[in-house]
């Protein structure tokens, strides 16, 4: 299995819907505090429909209370300044993919942090600014599961 990260997300459906992304792939979310919204918003509750019952689902004050606590093989954090495709990542049990906030995307100290090839792209059209979060999310949790033959 691996781990979906949200870094500090502000936006209660797209974390809804990564939850319901998560609970129907088998992979664990993790939420890193502060929250832009209470866990148990109608918004959040609306996106990730019943799936919350259903989603592993944990919250952490800090990223590194969640690096104590998981203690994950491989940190790859998602950012649009980043050089590495996530297509061509190899993917592994334990690995944990952190995406930032929606309106400010993972701090540079923390991205710079990481060596290069942990620094992951989702490549789009030059001069487009990004994609919706739990769009990204979508595309990295099921390129790693379908390298996996979408078994954990």
């Amino acid at each position: 299995m691996i781990h979906v990260v949200l870094f500090e997300p502000e936006i209660p459906p797209n974390t809804g819907n990564v939850m319901r992304l998560c609970a129907n792939s088998g992979v664990r979310l993790s939420l890193i505090h502060p929250l832009g919204f209470e866990i148990n918003d109608k918004q959040l509750r609306r996106a990730g429909m019943d799936y919350r019952d259903t989603a592993d689902v944990k919250e952490y004050q800090n990223f590194d209370a969640f690096l104590e606590a998981e203690r994950p093989n491989r940190v790859f954090a998602f950012s649009r300044f980043a050089k590495s495709n996530y297509a061509q990542v190899s993917y592994q049990a334990g690995d944990a993919l952190v995406f930032g906030p929606e309106t400010r995307g993972l701090p540079k100290a923390f991205i710079g942090s990481l060596p290069e090839e942990q620094r992951i792209l989702i490549p789009m059209k030059e001069g487009n600014r990004s994609l919706n979060l739990s769009n990204s999310v979508a595309v990295a949790v099921y390129e790693a599961w379908r390298q996996h033959d979408f078994e954990w």
